[in-house]
């Protein structure tokens, strides 16, 4: 009887302890529920409008590299940066750190071993274009892609690219009559060259804290060069000019396209310093392209390496532009510039092709206005529109080739024009914030 009333009391006290522990286990299982819902990313995008705004801005950007095709081999990698740097939790980029690098009295100060440390995988990533190395990779694979020969069979095609880089300076006048600083200035002049890695390469140095904006002004501009360039074009030209033809173009030795880029190295390095890393990868890339006894560097230049590098500086690019610093005025200002410096450029190259017919008496030598919109560095897109362009007028006239110099001379002139504001400018870069 004793043993039933024992057995019975322990059960009693058995399920009295299961009770309790089921109710202690149901409260906390309530609340890590709660806990992973308040700690998720949807709980906290609500908290902030501005990345809920960033997210849809990726998702257009989207659309226009899919969908439109805009220069979709660098829109889409900078959109999906965009996308990961703005969903909240996700801890890949943070701004903070690179404040911290910048800043003289922190320990972080110019510490890569700190963002190793610390950061996550875009600021690892990011890396490389604060230390300046995707842009010039990328150098080195336009070069490995590009013919120069037309800018040295026709080396008057200097003269229309240097004009498109007028559209830089002017825009660096604006925006200092605006407010900005000197170095703040310098990285969004640099947008009228249409040149994304030469942008990416100056502002890292110069405004970092512009670099989200600035990069994808400059990219979206390029994309849209077949958009924004006929209009300037046509407004600029009559029909005449826009028919006139253009002598076949000399035949350019091979011992000609090897010595080019080593005496363009020699003499823009010594000039200007500062160009040397673009410029030098630029004729780099061309001279292994050109010489004929390095055809897998060149072909890895322009396929492999290219490619990853692209991946590489898009998706970081992308992760600068944060809400807080994209989202501002400040943005507004920098994409009307953008877009100002940007026609500037183009209509310089096509007035000066003007005014260099005026001093041309031979009309079998005569230069078709619409070459100089190709001045700008958005290759070979804007060869291609100015072939386009003279087609409307005339379908038998072949402009690419002419086109094709002075794309090629703006290539070297946007590098040029960088080295110059970097080297002008570079005592003022301190004065801006890092992301």
């Amino acid at each position: 009887m004793k043993r039933s009333k024992y057995f019975f009391l322990t059960a009693l006290l058995l399920l009295f302890a299961m009770a309790v522990s089921a109710q202690e286990t149901d409260i906390s299982i309530k609340q890590s529920t709660l806990d992973f819902l308040n700690n998720s990313g949807f709980a906290m995008i609500g908290q902030n409008w501005k990345v809920i705004l960033m997210i849809a801005i990726s998702c257009l950007l989207f659309f226009l590299a899919i969908v439109k095709q805009y220069e979709p081999l660098l829109l889409l990698p900078i959109a999906f940066g965009m996308l990961l740097t703005n969903l909240p939790g996700a801890n890949m980029y943070h701004p903070e750190l690179w404040s911290a690098f910048l800043d003289a009295n922190s320990p972080a100060y110019h510490s890569y071993g700190t963002i190793m440390a610390n950061g996550g995988l875009l600021d690892i990533l990011y890396i490389g274009v604060k230390a300046g190395v995707y842009p010039c990779l990328i150098f080195m694979g336009v070069g490995a892609m590009t013919d120069f020969g037309p800018l040295i069979a026709n080396p008057k095609s200097l003269l229309l690219g240097a004009a498109a880089q007028f559209g830089i300076f002017a825009t660096y006048l604006c925006a200092i009559a605006m407010g900005f600083l000197p170095n703040e200035a310098g990285s969004i002049a640099i947008i009228g060259g249409a040149d994304g890695p030469t942008s990416i390469f100056l502002t890292s140095k110069l405004a970092p804290n512009l670099l989200g904006p600035i990069a994808i002004a400059a990219y979206s501009y390029m994309a849209l060069v077949p958009v924004i360039q006929p209009p300037i074009m046509r407004a600029l030209t009559t029909k005449k000019e826009r028919s006139i033809r253009m002598s076949q173009l000399r035949p350019v030795s091979k011992t000609e396209k090897i010595i080019f880029p080593v005496m363009v190295t020699i003499v823009v390095s010594l000039t200007l310093p500062d160009a040397a890393p673009l410029i030098g990868c630029l004729m780099l890339g061309n001279l292994c392209k050109e010489c004929g006894v390095v055809d897998r560097l060149s072909k890895t230049m322009q396929n492999e390496l290219m490619n990853i590098v692209v991946i590489f500086l898009g998706i970081t690019v992308g992760a600068t532009a944060t809400a807080d610093s994209f989202l501002s005025a400040q943005t507004i200002k920098i994409m009307i510039m953008g877009i100002c410096a940007f026609g500037v450029a183009s209509a310089s190259g096509v007035l000066l092709a003007k005014l260099m017919n005026v001093f041309i008496k031979d009309p079998a030598k005569k230069i078709n206005p619409l070459i100089g919109s190709a001045g700008v560095s958005a290759v070979p897109m804007a060869a291609r529109v100015s072939q386009a362009e003279g087609q409307k007028e005339d379908p038998s006239n072949f402009l690419l080739m002419h086109a094709m110099g002075p794309n090629v001379a703006g290539v070297i002139g946007s590098a040029v024009a960088a080295a110059y504001l970097l080297t002008t400018l570079n005592h003022h870069k301190y004065n801006c914030c890092f992301l």
